[in-house]
């Protein structure tokens, strides 16, 4: 029977979790109910005792609970619940997890998630999932459901919410206990980066490295989608990266809202794994809406990409900003490396007859890189096509194709 971790503080919220144990058991589920409270004394019985979760992060219960610090104490029981959760999932006696709590209980429940193989269904009912779930995310699969109200009792606005959370956990750990083990081997798998403004281009390059037997995974360049390519890398999952859209690096060197931070575009170098890099839509820094747009970017070249997202036009400073800095940590990779530079534009606003076109601009982002490069094993391609013309893309996928098969 599929088993279904709750994770949570039974001492503020065990009404609620006693609730959701007699849901799942009712939907055909075997539950596991995991204590991670410290203060009070819990309002229903736990298969897995505090006493348990404080042991497994080498703590004591006792002096936690007499040092009264909560900070100390969610950060230990976090701890102690991520590697109990480990051990079930090692054992084959979990196959999904569900939690619900405040900012407390959503940071404890999640530590445990985000240390469990992606996959694994995890859930997190939370009064915090309407703002930034990122910390709480970071790069793993967890699904965030809104809880509306905040987690206290049961009643006609919570009671149907988490009814849906229970049915829709007990849902995915049943298609995930039944799923067949994937096959040893298979294609070998390479990361790609893309944006709306490069997907033509990359879309080829897909294409084409599909063709040549690569499973391709596709990473959407907004802040977790190259932190997590970034994570891949260096779990060495990936026989090599397309890094064809590097906009977060833009983003973070400007102050913009989809940075990924310092480590992008250092893992797969680092590793040695064989990768092809383009400066794709380095013609622009994306914010959110357009009220959330800074006053000292006002006066800037301002495109509303779409109701969620403004962006500016680089400048040449920013550019050749971000040319020295790629090409220094292009020439830091242990492992074969390429730069594809497409000479007619680095995403659809900046192709020909574009809002963001500017080959001068343009130019000033490759000479840097030229002149970063100069002597190093990097291998500079360039390219009098636009990043989104198919040719380029599929030349950049063979590119990495032979790197790999080299």
């Amino acid at each position: 029977m599929p088993v279904v971790a709750l994770i949570g503080t039974l001492d503020t919220k065990g009404v609620e979790y006693g609730w959701l144990r007699e849901r799942l058991l009712r939907t055909g589920v075997d539950v596991l109910v995991i204590d991670a409270g410290v203060a009070g004394e819990p309002r229903i019985l736990a298969d897995i005792t505090r006493a348990e979760v404080a042991r497994a992060a080498g703590a004591d219960l006792g002096r936690l609970r007499a040092d009264a610090d909560r900070g100390a104490s969610v950060t230990e029981m976090a701890k102690g619940a991520e590697e109990i959760a480990r051990r079930l999932h090692r054992q084959g006696r979990l196959h999904g997890v569900l939690a619900l709590g405040g900012s407390g209980g959503t940071s404890i429940a999640t530590r445990a998630m985000r240390g469990l193989p992606l996959g694994v269904p995890k859930l997190m009912v939370s009064s915090m999932a309407a703002g930034d779930v990122g910390p709480f995310v970071g790069t793993a699969d967890i699904a965030m459901m809104y809880s509306v109200v905040d987690i206290a009792g049961v009643n006609r606005i919570s009671a149907p919410i988490l009814a849906n959370a229970a049915d829709a956990i007990a849902g995915m750990a049943k298609g995930y206990a039944a799923a067949a083990p994937a096959p040893p081997g298979g294609r070998p798998l390479v990361a790609a980066t893309m944006a709306g403004v490069t997907t033509p281009g990359v879309d080829a390059a897909r294409e084409r490295l599909t063709e040549l037997g690569y499973e391709v995974l596709v990473f959407h360049t907004v802040g977790p989608g190259g932190r997590t390519l970034e994570a891949l890398a260096g779990q060495g999952l990936l026989a090599g990266v397309l890094d064809l859209t590097l906009s977060e690096l833009a983003d973070d060197l400007v102050g913009g809202h989809f940075g990924a931070g310092p480590d992008r575009l250092r893992t797969a170098g680092r590793e040695g794994v064989p990768q092809v890099v383009s400066p794709g839509a380095l013609d622009m820094v994306k914010f959110g809406p357009l009220a959330s747009l800074p006053e000292r970017f006002r006066a800037r070249h301002v495109h509303v990409h779409n109701a969620a997202v403004t962006v500016i036009r680089t400048n040449a400073s920013e550019c050749a900003q971000l040319g020295r800095g790629i090409a220094a940590k292009l020439r830091a990779a242990t492992g074969p490396t390429a730069l594809c530079l497409p000479l007619r534009g680095l995403s659809s606003l900046g192709a020909a007859g574009g809002v963001y076109h500017d080959p001068v601009v343009d130019g000033t982002l490759f000479t840097a890189l030229r002149e970063g490069l100069r002597g190093s094993a990097v291998e500079l391609l360039e390219f009098d096509t636009h990043i989104n013309d198919p040719a380029f893309g599929r030349a950049a996928a063979d590119r990495l194709h032979t790197m790999i098969s080299a």
